[in-house]
């Protein structure tokens, strides 16, 4: 998962580590009681003097004052070969060319140095003389260091986990400030609780919603308002044009004038689906669907039923069936015909709208929920409407928590997929 925490999770944790690791060896090596070695010199001399010492010692005593014992053969173990090479020529250097081992040291048991006495037995040193060096494991055996260094990982992790979940406690509440955006766009209130850093995310991110919140409010009165104001100088053009003794001309001002109102009246539509709200009901939607198809077919226009599956949502009643009457008015007088179809989908209402028509080229399908948007710019052909037609329906779906997709189909015309959170119909009818 890389995500901001995540990645200064690991990274804080494997820096941790590192610098543990390094200071644990550097430690092992400064405070190895056994590092750094004597001079060779020094140790073939002590060596020379306990041996002559041990000499008239008998067989098991130890020399008072040094880990040695007196034993008759020498110890088990691996020898070190270098080390007891260079002991040995340490030893002849000083004319004495006795048979000396050097044992490897095995974890948990001490490092041992062996010489021949003349009489045939073995001094044993309990300690190392010989060219140091770190062993060659952890103490404790394979098992016990794994076990250490699980417990060292585990313990580094969880503290840095937890001080990162601190540290970046702010930026995982403007996740989720993201993920808790509705269907209107407005963020969530965040509780303005926890430590100095959370709290004043959480009140940054209130006083943004609010400011947004704000800014939206008002831009929808400033066209609601200018939306409304049109109607009276629109009335009055209206009642001029019809002096107009030219009847070709009288026609042509009462069509641009009617265009006008249907741009004005679409816009407030467009204005009270956003700031409209109220309570919210169970709706069958196939019956809704079934209604608005039957209007649609009385005003003339060429729409056809092809099925309808019983399916309820929960919704406005008056939102839903504008948005369904919008997209089916548009496939009828765009595509040359419409073909209706509702269904339950996987606990989901699905309303499928389907033209011959032209459909939308690709290059324009990211534009057309834009308000005011038209296939032809120019409006070379003569189709009344404002171009908010499928603004206002992509509204109302999404408010409701659905999701309004266009394709253009392969045989030519467009597809229009409507779907909703379904509703089970008891009885199926």
């Amino acid at each position: 998962m890389r995500t901001l925490r995540a990645q200064v999770t690991a990274l804080l944790a494997v820096a941790v580590l590192v610098v543990i690791a390094l200071a644990n060896s550097a430690s092992f090596f400064l405070t190895h009681p056994e590092w750094p070695p004597f001079e060779e010199g020094d140790k073939a001399q002590d060596i020379i003097l306990l041996a002559d010492l041990a000499a008239a010692v008998p067989s098991g005593a130890r020399l008072p004052g040094e880990r040695a014992r007196i034993q008759a053969v020498p110890p088990d173990g691996e020898i070190d070969a270098e080390a007891t090479h260079r002991l040995g020529d340490s030893m002849a250097r000083f004319g004495r060319n006795a048979p000396v081992r050097v044992y490897r040291p095995a974890f948990g048991e001490q490092s041992l140095t062996a010489v021949r006495l003349v009489d045939g037995r073995w001094l044993v040193l309990e300690r190392r003389f010989g060219p140091m060096r770190p062993p060659d494991g952890p103490p404790g055996g394979t098992f016990g260091f794994a076990t250490w260094l699980a417990f060292m990982v585990a313990g580094v992790t969880l503290v840095v986990v937890v001080a990162v979940r601190r540290l970046t406690k702010p930026l995982s509440l403007i996740e989720e400030a993201a993920r808790g955006i509705g269907p209107d766009g407005e963020l969530p209130v965040l509780p303005e609780e926890g430590p100095a850093e959370v709290r004043a995310a959480a009140a940054a991110i209130n006083r943004l919603s609010a400011r947004l919140k704000s800014a939206i409010d008002s831009r929808m009165r400033i066209v609601a308002g200018a939306a409304h104001d049109l109607r009276t100088p629109l009335t009055r053009m209206r009642l001029r044009a019809e002096f107009i003794t030219d009847d070709e001309e009288r026609a042509h001002w009462l069509s641009d004038l009617e265009e006008l109102d249907r741009i004005a009246d679409s816009a407030i539509r467009l204005v009270r689906e956003e700031v409209e709200g109220g309570p919210e009901e169970e709706v069958r939607f196939d019956d809704l669907v079934e209604g608005v198809v039957a209007e649609v077919a009385e005003a003339r226009r060429p729409v056809h039923l092809a099925g309808a599956s019983p399916v309820a949502v929960r919704g406005r009643p008056l939102s839903l069936r504008r948005a369904v009457r919008n997209l089916v008015v548009n496939a009828a007088t765009h595509g040359g015909g419409a073909r209706v179809a509702v269904s339950a989908e996987a606990g989901r209402a699905v309303l499928i709208i389907e033209d011959d028509g032209p459909g939308i080229p690709e290059a324009l399908m990211g534009q057309v929920f834009e308000p005011f948007f038209r296939v032809d710019p120019a409006r070379q052909v003569s189709i009344p409407g404002a171009g908010l037609g499928l603004a206002i329906a992509n509204e109302i779906v999404t408010r409701h928590g659905g999701r309004l997709t266009l394709a253009n189909r392969p045989g030519g015309g467009l597809l229009q997929r409507v779907e909703f959170p379904g509703i089970a119909v008891e009885g199926g009818a």
